[in-house]
């Protein structure tokens, strides 16, 4: 079994979902497909069971996935060394980003790696369903998450930046031309919803479940990413509320964005598991707490 195919079979019994494995690997679904059938012929069993509903480990995918995933982790770490080894660096600090806007906060890269250049710094993007699950199985050290994350096993750390928040509608849409909105339009039209699990503490931050006048902000649909987000709101489905980031990031012709007014800041804040006492996370939050807080 190759490297990229015990990989795709393993993000498979994670999202037990074949389009999001594919968005994820940045491959097309046929590819996942075409390498699980693979893996099957190769056993001689199925590794999953398939259905018009759900996707789902059969026994014996169960038995693989337990003894692959350790086996796989060590060979990405081992492989990982090797790299650092051959940079001159000992170790990487992994952060996850729940942002669009990672080069406006180059200053924050641009110091630790100034002040640690014996440490490599990787940064990658972090899902928005079940979004602490990096952090806890250790693909990441460091998330940048919106606050706040009320979470027994994970510490908050400090802001990084705070922005307004924008509505995000079809450019025709009838409030285009409106120089702001409240929560009430949300209510109004309703909203997208996260597909898969997120804390309702966490949801509710971000895009509150009603409006001050009590109603409630329907999701009247569900999206895994940003991009099935913006067709829903450019087809005139949804209203949505994303950080103001995204006017500078994601700019499009179908879409339009409008500021919400009486709502209070987004705050961007670090996260990291409780039981990490990794010196490089002291290091980076130390380098964020020297810098303050950007608002954006």
């Amino acid at each position: 079994m190759e490297l990229r195919d015990i990989e795709i079979f393993l993000t498979l019994s994670e999202e037990l979902h074949f389009g999001r494995t594919a968005e994820r690997l940045h491959v097309s679904a046929a590819r996942v497909s075409q390498a699980i059938k693979k893996q099957e012929r190769s056993i001689g069993a199925e590794l999953f069971e398939r259905s018009s509903r759900q996707v789902r480990l059969t026994p014996v995918g169960e038995q693989l996935c337990g003894d692959l995933k350790p086996v796989f982790q060590s060979l990405k770490a081992s492989l990982e060394r090797a790299r650092l080894a051959a940079q001159g660096k000992t170790d990487v600090l992994r952060v996850g980003l729940m942002v669009t806007n990672g080069h406006e906060l180059r200053p924050f890269w641009d110091a630790f790696r100034s002040q640690h250049p014996q440490w490599g710094l990787r940064l990658s993007h972090n899902g928005y369903i079940d979004p602490f699950a990096p952090l806890r199985n250790g693909e990441i050290d460091l998330l940048l998450s919106w606050l706040p994350v009320e979470e027994p096993d994970l510490t908050v750390g400090p802001v990084l930046f705070v922005e307004p928040r924008v509505a995000l509608m079809a450019a025709d849409h009838r409030l285009a031309s409106r120089s702001s909105v409240t929560l009430e339009a949300f209510a109004d039209h309703g909203v997208a919803g996260p597909s898969g699990f997120q804390p309702d503490y966490f949801e509710d931050a971000f895009l509150p479940y009603s409006a001050p006048s009590g109603r409630a902000i329907e999701r009247k649909c569900l999206v895994t990413t940003l991009d099935q987000l913006y067709t829903y709101a450019a087809d005139g489905e949804v209203l949505h509320m994303l950080g103001n980031q995204v006017t500078r990031f994601y700019v499009r012709p179908d879409v339009t964005y409008v500021p919400v007014r009486n709502t209070p800041l987004l705050r961007w804040g670090l996260v990291w598991r409780s039981d990490n006492d990794s010196p490089m996370v002291r290091s980076f939050v130390r380098v964020a707490r020297e810098l303050g807080t950007m608002s954006l």
